[in-house]
């Protein structure tokens, strides 16, 4: 968005997604890889421990 200066995402970064969209994504069979470490107990209330050790973001 050139109105922030903000000149879009490329490949290596990392962004914030909320559990409900991830879990769209993930039924849609296009989740994106999961930064567990980084990831907040609370999404367990949507998406399940094993789902996203499915697409856990190896370094």
């Amino acid at each position: 968005m050139p109105a922030f200066n903000f000149p879009g995402l490329k490949p290596g970064d990392r962004w914030c997604l909320c559990a409900l969209r991830w879990k769209e994504a993930q039924e849609a069979g296009v989740a994106p890889p999961v930064v567990l470490a980084a990831t907040h107990a609370s999404t367990l209330e949507y998406v399940s421990l094993d789902e996203l050790k499915q697409h856990a973001f190896e370094n």
